[in-house]
């Protein structure tokens, strides 16, 4: 059995991140709401407890604690932030509201070793840390020692060495704090006595088997989308189920350039998958005529795609079970604790879910995974390069980045712009070093004149951003002249635009990208 690392979440907007560096130590992990961890215990019989930021004070009363279970399992634990401080609290030491709240980089002193810092950092020395907290350790629990402080922090990270169990003040998992991944491989690995053998090679094979006994002899349908996560997932059905796999592409009219027409030649011919392609963009065209809300556009969209989707799948007859790409932050945000950030569902990424009526069982093989582990699967099967490392697309597609009405005319626009950026971006080498670069159809028209013509026509932004985890973002450092070369080939070949500008805001957590 693989080892595991179990991480109980108070409500962290970067809890995901923690999972995500757990398994980029070779260690399978999840994560599990405060309050249903005691479950998750007894199932997964982890190797050891991460325990989560915040946004609670644990001098309230009614604030989320450490079950007793996980505190009596006798289990290494590392409480981070938040999890310090109730892990402190409920072990008989004590929590105050600080004198000075810290906020952002900060300097952690090391005043003493221990396992979760070998090989790190040495006492003596200070190193830069990541600190969100308005609440501090004032009373150490017993059999605690102080390992590392700050500033405004003297207790920043404690170590009770015999009972293997940790606190930091700082948050580890950002990328704000270099050396905090390996703080947690240190506690894997050395403290937790994790192997770190969990390889995308042995999920594969893992799924595989678990889909043929789900399945059984049943039928599947799946939905493309055209992204890289429904493709994974059906090719990965496919491996396991093979003919008894039929895949369903709704072709909305709302996707860039040419992807279309790649999904339907993957499918058909390079996998020689059982394909059927539905043309619908006159159906959502008509279905968005007259929507200019951001909201109402992504349920108009969602509700016929369901409706046509339910319609082809009544044609192909007989199917027992539904195929999706559901994400594992899909269902860390469904089951998340209702008190924290981490459980808005932002609907900005998706057109809504199938319904019940459809009464088919789910087979839903990448819930354990995040986006990256999805492309690492997806090259694992075998899928081109370029289709897996292509930069995430929402659900709703061209349709949330033409504010106001969306019609034929200024979709097949936005196309042609969208695919000369990304044409440019190519050719000079950016793309791998994006996270994501689109085009905007912006609701705004001004005069300009092209040649010996007065032109009123739109106008055209650009966005890329460069991410490691798609939860924080900045803006990508074009120089000037790739600049001024796409913009100049966007105004002579796109009828319709007038000007370009380029959007130079970055991305906090928690925050969308343009309606």
């Amino acid at each position: 059995m693989t080892d595991s690392i179990l991480i109980v979440d108070f409500g962290s907007q970067v809890t995901q991140l923690i999972a995500r560096r757990v398994r980029e130590a070779g260690v399978y992990s999840e994560i599990v709401p405060f309050d249903r961890s005691p479950e998750a215990l007894e199932r997964m019989r982890p190797k050891g407890v991460i325990l989560s930021g915040g946004p609670a004070s644990v001098t309230f009363e009614e604030t989320p604690r450490v079950p007793p279970a996980i505190l009596e399992s006798g289990l290494p634990l590392l409480g981070i932030c938040y999890g310090q401080q109730t892990m402190t609290a409920q072990l008989g030491g004590k929590v105050d509201p600080s004198d000075h709240k810290e906020f952002g980089r900060a300097r952690l002193e090391v005043v003493d070793g221990c396992d979760l810092f070998d090989g790190v950092w040495s006492a003596g020395n200070s190193y830069q840390v990541w600190m969100s907290h308005g609440d501090s350790v004032s009373a150490l629990p017993p059999g605690f020692r102080v390992v590392g402080r700050s500033a405004n922090a003297p207790f920043a990270a404690i170590a009770d060495d015999e009972n293997r169990r940790y606190g930091v003040q700082f948050h580890p998992e950002v990328m704000h704090t270099p050396d905090g991944a390996a703080l947690l491989r240190n506690f894997c690995a050395r403290v937790c006595g994790c192997v770190g053998d969990w390889t995308m090679a042995a999920f594969r094979e893992t799924e595989i088997r678990r889909i043929r006994e789900q399945v059984g002899q049943g039928r599947v349908i799946c939905g493309l989308s055209g992204g890289v996560d429904s493709a994974v997932t059906a090719v990965l059905v496919h491996e396991a189920v093979g003919e008894q796999l039929t895949c369903v592409f709704v072709d909305t009219g709302l996707m860039r350039q040419g992807e279309a027409e790649e999904v339907v030649g993957l499918f058909r011919d390079h996998y020689n998958i059982p394909l059927v392609h539905v043309e619908a963009e006159d159906q959502f065209m008509t279905a968005l005529a007259g929507v200019t809300d951001p909201e109402q556009k992504r349920k108009a969209i969602g509700k016929l795609f369901i409706d046509v989707f339910e319609a082809e799948a009544k044609k192909v007859g007989g199917a027992d079970f539904l195929a999706q790409g559901t994400l594992y932050p899909d269902v860390i945000e469904s089951v998340s604790f209702s008190g924290g950030p981490s459980v808005t569902i932002k609907s900005h990424h998706n057109v809504g879910g199938l319904p019940e009526r459809m009464n088919m069982k789910l087979v839903e093989p990448l819930r354990e995974l995040f986006k990256d582990e999805v492309r690492r699967l997806g090259r694992e099967l075998g899928l081109p390069e370029g289709f897996v490392g292509r930069h995430p697309f929402p659900g709703p597609g061209l349709a949330i980045r033409i504010p106001g009405e969306v019609s034929k005319d200024r979709a097949d626009t936005l196309r042609k712009a969208d695919a000369i950026y990304l044409d440019e971006i190519r050719k000079a080498g950016f793309y791998d070093e994006i996270w994501q670069a689109f085009a905007v159809l912006l609701p705004v028209q001004t005069v300009g004149v092209m040649g010996d013509e007065r032109t009123y026509d739109h106008v055209l932004a650009l966005r890329a951003v460069t991410s490691t985890d798609g939860m924080t973002a900045d803006f990508f450092q074009f120089p000037h002249d790739f600049l001024a070369q796409t913009a100049t080939r966007i105004i002579n070949e796109v009828r319709g635009v007038n000007r370009v500008v380029y959007d130079v805001t970055s991305k906090p957590p928690g925050t969308i990208e343009w309606e």
